[in-house]
Formats: C-alpha cells, sequence, structure tokens
C-alpha cells in the first residue's frame, strides 16, 4: 500500500496551527435533535460514530449563539453555562477515544428562527405557533414568506447584542477545548441576511452598498478574531450566489470572501441559496457548488468545497486539481461512516489519522467488510480464540 502522500485526498493541510492530517471535513450537520440547547444521547452517538471515521477534522452542527437565534426548538446552543458544560462533558467523551481535531459551526439564524423541528419527516421547517413562538430579528423587518414571523430590526443596541453573542460563544468554545471555529453566514440565517440586497433594506450604514452590507459581519468576524487564540483558525461558511434575481451574486461574494480573509478569516466555504423562498439551484448534482469556489481560488483564497462531494474518486479530483483545499462531506458520510477508510483503500493510501488502539474494541480492528486492514496499529492486544 502505497504512501498518504502519493493522494492529494490523503495529504496534510495547514489551518493557523492547526494541521489536519488529510483533506477529509465532516460538514457540519443539523440533527434537530437538542432539548434546551443541550446536547442528547444522540448527538453522542452521531458525533462519536464521526469521530472515529478517519477524517482529517469534525465540525459540529450549527450552534445557536443566543437563544433567539436557534433555527429550530431543538437546535443547539452555546449561549449559557449548563450548555457549555454539555458540550464539555461531550468533547471530553469524543477526546478520550479519538484525537481527531474539532470545530464547531456557530450561527444566528435571524428571521428564519423560531421553527418547529423537520424531524417529524417534513423537510421544510414549519414556524412555532402562539405560546412557542419567540422573537427574531434581521437586518430589516422583512418575513421569510407568508406565515412567517415579521421579525423586528435590529437597531444599534440588538446588533451590539448579538456581536457580544458570538464573542461569549467563541470563549466558551475556547474553554471546551475546540480547536477551530467556523461562522454559518450563509443559507439565508442571518449575517447572510445583512448581504443579500433581497433581505437588507437598511437606510443606516449597513444597508445599501455592498462595503455597508458586508459591515456587520465583518465586525463579528473581527471581535471573534480577537477573543479566539490567535493559533486556532476560524472559517466562514458564505453563500456564493443567493441565486435569485436581485440577490448576491458571485462577483459580490468573491470580494466579501476577499473581506472576510482581510479580518481574520483562514478559509472560506462556498455554499447557496435559502436567501428566500424563490431560491432555486440551477442544477443539482455532484460537485453543483463548486463552481462558485473557483474565483476565490484564483485569489489564494482558502475554500472548502461542498456540494454532493460523494465518491473517493470525485474527492481525490476536487483536490488534485486544485478546485478546492479541503473538501466536507455530510450525506456520503451519513450514508458510510467508514467512507474514509474506504476511500484509502480506493485511492492506495492510508486514513492518517485513527482512533485510540488501547481504548478501541480488539475487533473492532477487524470489522472491515471490504478486505481493507484499516489503521496501522501496533499489535492489539491479544485475545483468546475461545472469545471468537
Amino acid at each position: 500500500m502505497t504512501s498518504a502522500s502519493s493522494s492529494a485526498l490523503f495529504s496534510s493541510f495547514a489551518l493557523r496551527g492547526l494541521t489536519l492530517r488529510n483533506r477529509i471535513v465532516v460538514s457540519p450537520m443539523c440533527q434537530n435533535s437538542a432539548v434546551d440547547g443541550l446536547p442528547t444521547p444522540w448527538h453522542a452517538m452521531h458525533l462519536g460514530s464521526l469521530a472515529v471515521s478517519g477524517a482529517g477534522l469534525l465540525i459540529l452542527e450549527a450552534t445557536a449563539v443566543e437563544a433567539d437565534g436557534r433555527i429550530t426548538i431543538d437546535d443547539l446552543g452555546l449561549y449559557n453555562d449548563a450548555q457549555e458544560a454539555a458540550l464539555s462533558k461531550l468533547v471530553a467523551d469524543i477526546r478520550s477515544y479519538s484525537d481527531i481535531p474539532l470545530g464547531i459551526q456557530l450561527g444566528h439564524a435571524g428571521r428564519k428562527a423560531s421553527t418547529k423541528s423537520p424531524n417529524d419527516g417534513r423537510f421544510r421547517t414549519l414556524v412555532l405557533g402562539e405560546g412557542e413562538a419567540w422573537q427574531t430579528w434581521a437586518p430589516s423587518s422583512i418575513a421569510f414568506g407568508e406565515g412567517w414571523p415579521t421579525p423586528r430590526e435590529l437597531d444599534a443596541s440588538g446588533l451590539a447584542r448579538i456581536r457580544a453573542a458570538y464573542v461569549q460563544a467563541a470563549k466558551r468554545a475556547e474553554r471546551i477545548g475546540f480547536e477551530l471555529l467556523e461562522f454559518h453566514a450563509a443559507h439565508g440565517y442571518l449575517l447572510s441576511q445583512f448581504l443579500s440586497p433581497l433581505t437588507n433594506q437598511r437606510k443606516d450604514g449597513y444597508g445599501g452598498s455592498l462595503e455597508n452590507r458586508m459591515r456587520f459581519p465583518l465586525e463579528c468576524l473581527s471581535a471573534v478574531r480577537e477573543a479566539w487564540p490567535a493559533h486556532k483558525p476560524i472559517g466562514v461558511r458564505i453563500n456564493g450566489s443567493d441565486f435569485t434575481d436581485g440577490g448576491l451574486t458571485p462577483d459580490e461574494a468573491t470580494i466579501y470572501a476577499q473581506a472576510l480573509r482581510e479580518h481574520g478569516a483562514d478559509y472560506v466555504t462556498t455554499s447557496a441559496g435559502m436567501v428566500t423562498p424563490e431560491s432555486r439551484f440551477p442544477r443539482v448534482e455532484p460537485g453543483y457548488l463548486l463552481p462558485l469556489a473557483r474565483p476565490l481560488r484564483e485569489r489564494g483564497i482558502v475554500t472548502m468545497g461542498v456540494g454532493m462531494i460523494l465518491t473517493p474518486r470525485q474527492a481525490e479530483q476536487v483536490i488534485a486539481e486544485g478546485q478546492a483545499d479541503l473538501v466536507a462531506l455530510a450525506r456520503a458520510l451519513l450514508d458510510d461512516p467508514r467512507w474514509v477508510w474506504h476511500a484509502a483503500e480506493a485511492l492506495g493510501a492510508e486514513p492518517s489519522n485513527s482512533p485510540t488502539p488501547s481504548v478501541i474494541p480488539h475487533r473492532y480492528f477487524y470489522a472491515h467488510p471490504r478486505k481493507w486492514a484499516g489503521y496501522r496499529i501496533v499489535h492489539p492486544p491479544a485475545q483468546s480464540t475461545a472469545q471468537a
């Protein structure tokens, strides 16, 4: 079996003081399974499995920086001591059996907050009823769609409150031990709402020109960068396009990405759409969002590619051809939690980070249905054949 260096996908990559041992990232995936913002046994199972996937980085799902910023009533939060303590335990448990670097995505849903969980089988969430709903906030007082609550326009004190909430969540994340932060500034959530002309119709210094519309997200990034350790990276997920007439364009997104880099972002992920109910992707197919990263790459911005990256050969091609520096997988890893192991087999490489052999059950290393020998380990403890 060849060295991992012969595969672009399994080569290392540095983000500030953090070195990822391969280019595969577990994308943040909302589970809508929290209670009062606290992780549940589902999170322990879900993240525990992904922590031994062999990926180079695991980023926890979008986590609200204040209660009003939750997308759904079942979202994770990082705005009180109980949530910090619960996430600290979850991270400590993961650390007991895996050395995978851990990141967390911080977000605020803005006008798209206060919705029901989609876990009832419907993909599109529904707004909460009277007695359950909470106040929503946005750059402008424009509802997301018919039947959605009209948000309150953020004034100076509201902007200051949310900036401070990002900073406090970042400080909690540092105490917990996360090694990377990511801003969720895409998909029509609050920071994305400031960027889009469709959702930001302010007449002050935070609306109008692209420079003004970028101001609040850049202020939040700068404030967090100052509070977050200098050696730890920060990424930002943005819309590379709103895919809606009158929305954010790819050219504007490129200017925005350059400004993010200047304000301390170490990488940018280009997603798209979902700013209004009318947002429509032109064509959904493997790699359909990767072209949005191209103008960023041309300007030397570190990018994380997303959008139906499904097979090992496809992921290898993305990295080898310079379409992105990293690839973030979601559905592929849900379908096959051992995707990375199988990718290494297919590409003639070896997974380059591993669970801790001394604490993983001996038999686990023999559970390779594709005859892939698994992680290279120093002989696990001998086990009697009588135990088979």
